[in-house]
């Protein structure tokens, strides 16, 4: 048990040392569905959590639309939806309609269409690239197609020219037959590459601390794409559509729905229900821009139906891996149900083709059809021109820059495109602004962070497991229900003898991968009753001796659980498919660190149930990320006497992710609202996240013992 390498974490022995002494008086100077594909056999915890998934997907497509029956229920509900999705985007508040300083870098004629090369900011940096089509000719205002790009990105020795290259015979095909077409590059893969795969592959869970979703600086790239419509004279303003494929088809939906410019819209392969992201686990081949962040607990159709009741085709094919038929059609379905109670049941429409995830031509001339019907109110056109669609430019010729910007910001967007809480925050003024500010917080992180966690969750019950007495300890386990499907087991240990209302105190750790791995060598090679169906290593003697005389010098039990995946209940350790767990309950409304905290909550809960622990003095301890946990879950039980927290990250950038918290705080503002209510002991060599806790101390006058911030324990040293 002894740790070599830099910094290391104090072991769990090592730490119950650490709590020993520190009561003896001594101080120190304050300074992760159906997973089907996974490689191996799936685990117990794989199970759980599949079970779990298939729950909660169910809940949530059962509850969505399920309140509106009538046209007067949707008018009163339409408009705080709407609010709801720009949220969800990073749009709330709306970012400024800056000037969009809009350029044409460059023209090509051919016969009867011209191609303009334009350029436009929607936010100061942000640029966006594409291509204006228009017929060479034209009498008056034409009706404006904006055409959103797929994953088709073209590079031609080593440079991007922009996935607008890749899409360019829709544009010639509306200009040709009476439209002007907006084509805009997306911003991985325009001219200027920025990245939509944050959580995808990248390891950036920052985003969804951040409420950052590559989604919304597309769906901002295609309102401002609209202003730039607004523009042109050759576009009739009161006849936008809009229309794409893939991510095209999601940003297609995106700005139709948050934006009522738009008269008719075709989506193509660019949605499908939450069963099919989570359950069969389509997540796996999208990307973020395909996902709002779910502080809401949206089903897909809520997206759909704000469409409603403008005209709305949906298209796709039969044979899509990633936006399956069975999905699709109960997007439609329960969207025409939305038109129909508006009397609009003629708007919307679905349209199949046979075939996979391709740009089938097939598929798009009734989207054709659909804008000629309802942006130039032909029932049928029968003189489409050229229904095959040839691309008659070469890219270079699609180019907009010749160099790229030096002042642009696409590259680094999801630094700055939702604004995050000052990192050198300073404490409020007085104690009534404090007060002000805690409670703003703590209702921030029930309805924007945690909103997930259940309303009214069932009254605790914990079922007896082993109990064991050997070596002079007694030892008990109790399983007990964190959530549906969720089952989880909380370990107690204490003298033999002692009885809880001769206890000190209890203190409950909170384990993580690595402190479970170290209870297993200690307490669970020695009670392995407790442990069946957990792979036990060899009993590690000097750490379970060393515990053996804390228990015999003091008045201690010492309780421990292990959240949702760790432990007994851990999932998959392949890591891309851990990322897809991540991912999965982003989708459903949370974060994995989210739903741990709601654990350790439960575990406080099932550690007061047992009979004799009502209310004696309870400590908590925990390491790393699960230190973060464990002070977020302190925040919202009542009674918890002190905090041992090692090695606590000093922001959520680094730290464990919660829908949209660094919109309102970090953890030092956290860490100040636990020291308000426990006692809290930081172990960390670095005191500098820490100084805005110590500020709010100061202001509250704390003694000196409500926060303390302590050298880390480290293996074999004394504390």
């Amino acid at each position: 048990m002894m740790m070599t390498t830099p910094l290391p974490r104090p072991t769990l022995s090592v730490a119950i040392a650490a709590l020993s002494l520190l009561t003896g008086g001594l101080t120190a100077t304050v300074s992760a569905a159906g997973f089907a594909d996974l490689p191996g056999a799936p685990t117990a915890g794989d199970r759980m959590l599949a079970e779990y998934f298939e729950t909660e997907t169910r809940r949530l497509a059962t509850r969505s639309l399920a309140n509106i029956e009538s046209k007067e229920d949707w008018e009163k509900a339409r408009d705080g939806y709407r609010r709801q999705l720009f949220e969800m985007l990073g749009l709330q508040p709306l970012p400024e309609r800056t000037p969009l300083e809009a350029q044409i870098t460059g023209k090509t004629e051919l016969e009867d269409i011209v191609v303009e090369n334009v350029l436009f900011e929607s936010r100061p940096g942000l640029y966006v690239t594409g291509n204006f089509y228009r017929p060479k000719s034209q009498d008056g205002p034409l009706p404006a197609i904006l055409y959103v790009c797929g994953h088709g990105g073209v590079k031609i020795d080593g440079v991007s020219y922009g996935n607008k290259t890749h899409y360019q015979h829709h544009g010639a095909w509306f200009a040709r037959n009476g439209y002007v077409c907006l084509i805009i590059d997306t911003l991985q893969l325009g001219e200027i590459e920025g990245i939509h795969h944050g959580t995808h592959n990248k390891g950036r869970f920052w985003w969804n601390a951040r409420g950052y979703t590559s989604a919304g600086v597309e769906a901002w790239n295609c309102i401002r794409a609209l202003d730039y419509l607004e523009t042109r004279p050759e576009a009739d303003k009161t006849k936008f559509g809009v229309t794409g494929r893939s991510g095209g088809g999601a940003y297609s939906w995106w700005v139709a729905a948050l934006d009522e410019r738009i008269q008719a819209a075709v989506p193509v392969a660019g949605i499908t229900n939450l069963q099919n992201h989570v359950v069969d686990g389509c997540v796996e081949g999208h990307c973020d821009c395909m996902y709002h962040v779910n502080t809401y607990r949206w089903d897909f159709p809520m997206i759909a139906a704000l469409v409603a009741p403008r005209a709305l085709l949906i298209g796709n094919t039969d044979k899509d891996r990633i936006f399956p038929l069975d999905g699709v059609v109960d997007v439609y379905q329960r969207t025409h149900r939305i038109y129909e109670l508006l009397g609009a049941g003629d708007k919307v429409g679905i349209a199949l083709y046979e075939g996979g995830h391709n740009d089938t031509q097939p598929i798009r001339v009734p989207a054709f059809h659909w804008f000629e019907r309802h942006l130039k109110g032909k029932e049928i056109s029968h003189e489409m021109a050229d229904t095959t669609a040839p691309k008659p430019f070469d890219p270079k010729q699609l180019k907009v820059l010749t160099t790229i910007p030096e002042d642009e910001r696409n590259t680094v967007i999801d630094e700055y495109f939702t604004r995050r809480f000052p990192t050198k925050a300073k404490a409020p003024a007085s104690e009534a602004d404090w007060g002000a500010l805690r409670d703003q917080w703590l209702e921030r992180l029930k309805t924007k962070c945690f909103r997930a966690w259940p309303a009214k969750p069932e009254e605790i019950v914990t079922a007896s497991g082993a109990a064991v007495t050997r070596e002079g300890l007694s030892f008990a386990a109790y399983d007990f229900i964190s959530q549906d499907n969720i089952l989880l087991r909380l370990y107690l240990v204490h003298r033999e003898g002692l009885k809880p209302a001769d206890l000190d105190l209890t203190v409950l750790n909170v384990l993580d991968e690595d402190t479970w791995k170290e209870f297993l060598a200690s307490t669970g090679a020695a009670f392995p009753e407790g442990f069946e169906g957990v792979e036990l290593p060899a009993l590690d003697r000097e750490a379970f001796d060393q515990e053996k005389k804390m228990y015999a010098s003091q008045k201690w039990a010492m309780a421990y659980i292990a959240p949702r995946g760790v432990g007994a209940t851990a999932w998959t350790d392949d890591e891309k498919e851990r990322t897809q767990i991540r991912r999965r309950f982003q989708l459903l409304g949370m974060t994995q660190d989210s739903a741990r905290v709601w654990d350790i909550r439960r575990g406080i809960q099932a550690l007061r149930s047992v009979e004799g622990f009502e209310k004696g003095q309870l400590w908590l301890q925990s390491h790393g990320d699960m230190a973060a946990n464990t002070l977020y879950a302190s925040l919202f039980e009542p009674d918890i006497h002190r905090l041992d927290l090692h090695e606590l990250p000093g922001s959520h950038m680094t730290g464990p992710d919660y829908l949209n918290v660094l919109r309102f705080l970090d953890i030092p503002q956290a860490a100040a609202m636990a020291a308000e209510r426990s006692r809290l002991v930081i172990y960390a060599e670095d005191e500098t996240p820490w100084a805005y806790p110590k500020s709010v101390g100061q202001l509250l006058k704390w003694d000196e013992k409500k926060l303390q911030v302590r050298a880390p324990v480290h293996g074999g040293e004394n504390p």
